[in-house]
């Protein structure tokens, strides 16, 4: 075999790991999901070694998706560390074998404070299975690593289990966009979700234009404004709307004439508005069923406060 051909079959095996996952989503899953839905505290994560690693990423997962957690090494809780669990508390404990000595050492002291634990080995007959309220079997029937030694499948196989957990609790929490972006506020997802159109709109300098104006100082004040548009006031309120593209039209449709004509024969009477505190991803949902760039900003009483066109929306 090649030296492609052994990482094409590396990840042939962790796929069909996966596969051999999927029928042992059982009861014990649903009771593990009961488990953490209904716990009062936080989900401490444990492993050792290469369980461990895993074991953190799903607890940053869990925690970035609404459920409280956080890993703790177990070898960490002989040292002082036991004082951060509460019998609120629910125990996630991952060993592949389910005999990992130092796991099984800790187990006693939470069994002691009457703390649920949910097992996660690839041995169901396993003293962890044993002791665990609910067990979840992530077994598979060999490593990729073709000595079969080396964690690949095993620790492939236990991240998924606990992506399956935490996108079943994602679903029952009824979990959604703007729930995650108050996780991940530094996010680009976090900034779209939280960014309001006061935050980013332009308010000075903006090219306000009367309905009466002819077409060719409007022209003027249009290319001035840098936004590609015109507003048209009247008495303080928006009465319509001009962009770059009424403009071409009109040239192309009245040709000499264009300058006898004013801003309200091209104008859009009902521009598209929204408050200063409408999210920006509402702001680019608007912009792309309409297909417009700019969108207003105003008051209750439709006073122009500013404008966020595509680029301020670029956070």
């Amino acid at each position: 075999m090649t030296t492609r051909e052994y990482g094409i079959q590396c990840i042939k095996d962790e796929a069909q790991a996966l596969l051999d996952l999927i029928p042992k989503i059982d009861e014990e899953f649903d009771k593990a999901v009961d488990l953490i839905l209904a716990c009062k505290g936080k989900v401490i994560v444990t492993g050792v070694g290469k369980s461990g690693h895993i074991g953190a990423k799903i607890a940053a997962t869990l925690a970035s998706t609404g459920t409280p957690s956080f890993f703790i090494n177990p070898l960490d809780v002989y040292h002082g560390d036991l004082g951060v669990m509460t019998h609120e508390d629910v125990v996630l404990a991952i060993s592949n074998s389910g005999t990992t000595d130092e796991l099984l050492r800790f187990i006693p002291m939470v069994l002691h404070m009457q703390i649920p634990i949910i097992g996660m080995s690839g041995n169901p007959k396993s003293l962890l299975a044993k002791y665990s309220t609910c067990h979840l079997n992530v077994h598979v029937e060999k490593e990729a690593c073709p000595l079969n030694l080396a964690p690949t499948s095993s620790t492939t196989a236990t991240l998924a289990m606990g992506d399956a957990l935490a996108v079943a609790l994602m679903e029952k929490r009824n979990f959604r966009p703007q729930d995650f972006a108050h996780f991940h506020p530094g996010g680009e997802l976090g900034k779209r979700l939280l960014t309001t159109a006061q935050d980013v709109m332009r308010s000075e300098d903006l090219p306000i234009l009367p309905p009466e104006m002819h077409l060719g100082e409007a022209i003027i004040l249009v290319s001035k404004g840098k936004l590609g548009l015109g507003i048209a006031e009247k008495d303080g309120c928006i009465i319509g709307l001009i962009t770059d593209g009424d403009i071409r039209r009109a040239m192309e449709k009245w040709q000499a004439k264009f300058f006898d004509r004013t801003v309200s024969d091209i104008m859009t009477s009902s521009p598209k508005t929204v408050s200063p505190e409408t999210k920006i991803s509402e702001i680019q949902r608007i912009m792309h069923k309409y297909k417009i760039h700019s969108v207003l900003v105003v008051d209750s009483e439709r006073h122009l406060l500013g404008v966020v066109d595509s680029y301020s929306c670029m956070i």
